[in-house]
């Protein structure tokens, strides 16, 4: 059974920082894509950043690069988002995901940014920032 635990959400002020972990198990870790995704009040669930935890090599949405960053840890099995400068617009629900196979596509160009695209989420946790 495939089982995603985040942890980490909490409230912060403007410019803050908080890092989230997401712990996998029961499936073949080494070989899938981790997603963070969001869902801000209102808003569609939205990719964030995105790990091959085969290859290492991360992807973020527009918005969020050179504030977060996504990275592994192999050996406890988890996948971190640390995000730096946070603004009132990082408000959210975050989620980890995972798709089965690789994060990237057309020659390494783009990565999937799809919720349908990942089969297994975890429950979320609320970040808040307040201005």
């Amino acid at each position: 059974q495939v089982q995603l635990v985040e942890s980490g959400g909490g409230s912060v002020q403007t410019g803050g920082s908080l890092r989230l972990s997401c712990r996998v198990s029961g499936v073949t870790y080494e070989t899938v894509c981790m997603g963070w995704f969001r869902q801000r009040p209102g808003k569609d669930r939205e990719a964030v950043a995105a790990i091959d935890t085969e290859i290492g090599n991360p992807g973020y949405r527009d918005s969020v690069k050179g504030r977060f960053t996504i990275s592994q840890d192999n050996d406890k099995r988890t996948v971190d988002l640390q995000m730096n400068y946070l603004e009132p617009g990082d408000t959210a629900v975050y989620y980890c995901a995972i798709m089965e196979g690789r994060c990237w596509y057309g020659g390494g160009g783009a990565w999937y940014t799809a919720p349908a695209n990942y089969k297994y989420w975890g429950k979320g946790t609320q970040v808040t920032v307040s201005s």
